[in-house]
């Protein structure tokens, strides 16, 4: 699933790019009631497993989504995906949906609770093309109430997993780019080197993007 990247709210309609959410692009947002444990530790946050996403994982995915845009609009970072729910856009659920259809989509799963999701793909029109054999993550986000459990390295990881069970070395990613180059230097963290830099018009201007690369050989 590739949404277009323009003005939606967000995301292509997941993958990266204006239209895409990842991890770094996000930070805590409140816990749900009900949520803990008499000692107060989020039940959602115990020991993870990851498994292919299908269709009854589309809305727990696409609620991580809006949680991360609402997270978003309240910190005052609306130049990375506006200030809309990603759900108001009927094209970000068919995005994610289609994602799970087409064996892209992946969950973390916690205590039945899907708390991440990353989606591995074919990358979007609207960065430079690879010249050999690649995967793209095309969507990375994770549930803030497990912030510090390492859900997004997991993800990636798995991405790695996939990218090498396709016998592919070369393993992509883009994200926001401005104005801090957070998430540019969250993906350098986790192993990534900055390459393309790349904007996409939109009419409320330009939406400044950065392309990462991994080798899996390396």
């Amino acid at each position: 699933m590739r949404p277009a990247p323009p003005d939606r709210r967000w995301l292509s309609a997941p993958a990266h790019g204006p239209n895409r959410l990842r991890l770094a692009d996000i930070t805590e947002h409140p816990k749900s009631v009900g949520c803990c444990d008499d000692a107060g530790m989020d039940v959602r946050c115990g020991e993870v497993s990851i498994r292919p996403a299908d269709e009854h994982d589309v809305s727990a995915v696409v609620g991580l989504m809006d949680g991360a845009v609402a997270w978003l609009v309240a910190a005052g970072r609306t130049g990375q995906w506006g200030v809309e729910p990603y759900s108001a856009n009927p094209r970000s659920t068919a995005a994610i949906s289609g994602m799970a259809a087409g064996r892209e989509l992946y969950v973390a799963v916690s205590t039945d609770i899907v708390v991440g999701a990353v989606a591995v793909g074919s990358a979007p029109d609207y960065v430079p093309p690879a010249t050999e054999p690649e995967l793209y993550v095309r969507l990375l986000v994770t549930d803030r109430a497990c912030a510090g459990r390492g859900i997004g390295r997991q993800l990636l990881e798995h991405a790695r997993t996939v990218a090498g069970a396709a016998g592919v070395d070369l393993l992509r990613v883009d994200c926001y780019a401005g104005p801090d180059r957070a998430l540019v230097r969250y993906y350098e963290k986790e192993g990534f080197t900055a390459t393309e830099a790349f904007d996409v018009a939109r009419p409320s201007g330009s939406w400044p993007g950065q392309v990462l690369q991994q080798r899996l050989s390396q």
